[in-house]
């Protein structure tokens, strides 16, 4: 999720953790330990590009992380609040919580986690979108709301617990949301008679409203979109995947764990003579076939050293233009 999601969620861990005892100072460093484990996205300034994607999410997304680093953490953070109540071992609940609940939410996103590394399974149920006001907005609000009482108080934690309830139980309902969506997903296409060999379902940005599937065919990906507000069946737009664009590149060791990473996937286009490699997962940025751009995409140069890759940045163009188009497509069809 997002750093302001992960904020407020560690700050309101620490607060039910430590909050009685420490007051305000347990939202603080609820909210460290829940952005912690994104300090993983400084890898990039140190690695290659396929590197810092696979690193990600790993280790310090993992239940591994949190055990190890939470007594060390919490003896550091003892050390600083010498002056409260609080304990060694309070304070390392409080940074293990603060740690853990981070990968948990993050399991529910498109992109996962790897929360059981070092095993390289990828735990993502894709149910809700990296940014989802109604998941982080209402629980803001509770927070704020806690943060102005006395420690003390059972208002405070009542708020906490307001907030912790809402958010989990949207969470909850976004799973339902999902398997909704999936199931008229999988009617459309037996409605449709299309032969298809997997399927893989996901929120559109911000909401979960709209949702998308990618269908994998013989030649073509197909990509559909289902509102809750649909009157018309599921339409699915064919994106060629062109895998045999890459040539020889598909042997090269980078290109090989970077269609690993898009779990296969992928579609390739050939602009000016240069290759890329389009990250199917999060789908298209709009719904414009004869032109797609899409979320992720990665440029395949040849070096001396290799093959190396680039991810190809986003525009805040790309942006204006998507969300008119998402904003009309979530009323329905």
């Amino acid at each position: 999720m997002d750093s302001l999601t992960q904020i407020v969620l560690g700050a309101s861990v620490g607060e039910a953790v430590l909050g009685k005892k420490v007051g305000n100072k347990a939202m603080l460093w609820g909210a460290v330990a829940g952005t912690i484990p994104d300090l993983d996205v400084l890898c990039r300034y140190v690695v290659d590009t396929v590197t810092a994607i696979e690193w990600h999410r790993g280790l310090s997304h993992s239940i591994f992380f949190s055990i190890l680093a939470a007594p060390i953490l919490g003896w550091v953070v003892w050390k600083l609040n010498k002056k409260e109540e609080a304990s060694r071992k309070n304070w390392s609940l409080l940074m293990f919580w603060g740690l853990f609940t981070h990968p948990l939410l993050d399991a529910f996103t498109t992109w996962g986690t790897q929360l059981f590394w070092p095993f390289k399974t990828r735990l993502a149920f894709q149910s809700i979108f990296v940014i989802d006001p109604l998941y982080t907005l209402p629980f803001l609000v509770f927070l704020i709301l806690a943060m102005f009482q006395k420690r003390t108080s059972s208002k405070r934690r009542r708020y906490n617990r307001l907030g912790l309830i809402l958010s989990s139980s949207y969470l909850m309902l976004t799973l339902i949301l999902k398997g909704v969506a999936h199931s008229k997903f999988l009617k459309s296409l037996d409605e449709q008679e299309i032969a298809y060999t997997d399927i893989d379902s996901r929120p559109t940005p911000f909401n979960s409203i709209l949702w998308a599937a990618n269908v994998d065919t013989p030649n073509a990906y197909l990509v559909g979109s289902y509102s809750f507000f649909d009157s018309q069946e599921v339409r699915f737009s064919p994106y060629r995947k062109n895998h045999e664009l890459l040539g020889e590149l598909k042997d090269e060791d980078k290109v090989r764990r970077l269609i690993a990473i898009t779990e296969d996937w992928y579609t390739v286009s050939k602009q000016a003579g240069d290759i890329f490699l389009n990250d199917l997962r999060f789908g298209p940025l709009g719904f414009d076939t004869d032109a797609p751009k899409f979320a992720f995409t990665y440029q395949l140069l040849q070096g001396e050293k290799g093959v190396q890759v680039k991810e190809v940045p986003n525009s805040k163009e790309d942006a204006k233009k998507m969300l008119p188009m998402l904003w009309n497509r979530i009323w329905g069809n």
